[in-house]
């Protein structure tokens, strides 16, 4: 479904950006502010998929990924779910990577699973047997807790899945050993939640871009869940080709913890044991509670 090598096509500037986050991480999320930056309207003048191609996905083809964002006059910010040492280093480019506790990303992940149309993306990828996507079987489908402690023992390698608690921690721990470099900036969907007015001030500040005081007030708006779903439409990743059984649903809560309401005290305890082996103290600390930890 995407292929990294793609980033090989395109020619970087002084000035792009490149987000960078593992799936139902916060993404979309972060495409949604750096719009807003870049245009300091929340009236995009296009939508937010033409504005921020998904360059690594298969369904359009490169040539016209390619001439999309090489047509572009603005400052670009391309979305990608490829970790950084996949993608081209440039120093002039700022890579912003976002993360999120893993334990909502598995949930999320397969609240996701369940609105893909998988038969339309196998018929734009032209592949019938692709896999788009992590598959849900029988008792996933029928058992959150099914899901998510199959998602934690998943040890299929990083370089095959990163829709995975491995593949998770793989992909942020390639941002965290980056996170002092002067171009790569850690967003965390738990500081989004908390302080959106501030997250985006920071991250405005980053990448050099002034906004007018008066003019805050309505991008942070712009920018909260109860907008974006309201605007989906227009912001979710289905590039209008019909990939999603209803769009509407790909902003589901906006919110953190929902997995205390799901997991037990055993399934907590064998994520924890995993997230131990699997990444630093540093980053899991990160990953679980945000930049403020």
């Amino acid at each position: 479904m995407e292929d990294s090598a793609r980033w090989d096509r395109l020619g970087l500037r002084a000035g792009d950006v490149v987000i960078s986050a593992p799936s139902k991480s916060g993404t979309t999320w972060a495409q949604m502010i750096c719009a807003l930056l870049v245009f300091r309207t929340p009236d995009l003048p296009a939508p937010l998929t033409a504005l921020s191609p998904w360059l690594d996905m298969l369904i359009r083809p490169v040539d016209e990924v390619v001439a999309r964002l090489d047509a572009q006059r603005h400052r670009r910010f391309v979305k990608t779910h490829t970790p950084l040492d996949g993608l081209p280093h440039d120093e002039r480019v700022t890579y912003v990577a976002v993360g999120r506790d893993p334990r909502d990303v598995a949930l999320s992940l397969r609240h996701q699973g369940a609105n893909l149309r998988r038969d339309v993306i196998r018929d734009l990828l032209d592949d019938p047997t692709a896999e788009p996507g992590r598959e849900l079987g029988p008792a996933d489908a029928a058992d959150e807790r099914a899901f998510f402690r199959r998602w934690t023992d998943d040890d299929t390698s990083p370089h095959d899945d990163l829709d995975s608690l491995r593949g998770v921690l793989w992909q942020q721990s390639r941002a965290w050993s980056r996170r002092q470099d002067p171009n790569v900036v850690l967003l965390h969907y738990g500081d989004l939640s908390r302080d959106l007015d501030g997250e985006m001030r920071r991250l405005a500040d980053r990448l050099g871009i002034d906004v007018a005081e008066p003019t805050w007030p309505e991008l942070v708006e712009a920018a909260t869940f109860d907008r974006m779903r309201q605007r989906s439409a227009d912001l979710v990743p289905d590039e209008r080709l019909g990939i999603m059984k209803d769009t509407g649903r790909f902003f589901r809560r906006g919110t953190s913890g929902g997995w205390r309401d799901v997991l037990t005290d055993d399934d907590l305890a064998r994520y924890d044991a995993r997230v131990a082996a699997l990444a630093p103290p540093g980053l899991a600390g990160w990953l679980h509670h945000g930049r403020n930890c």
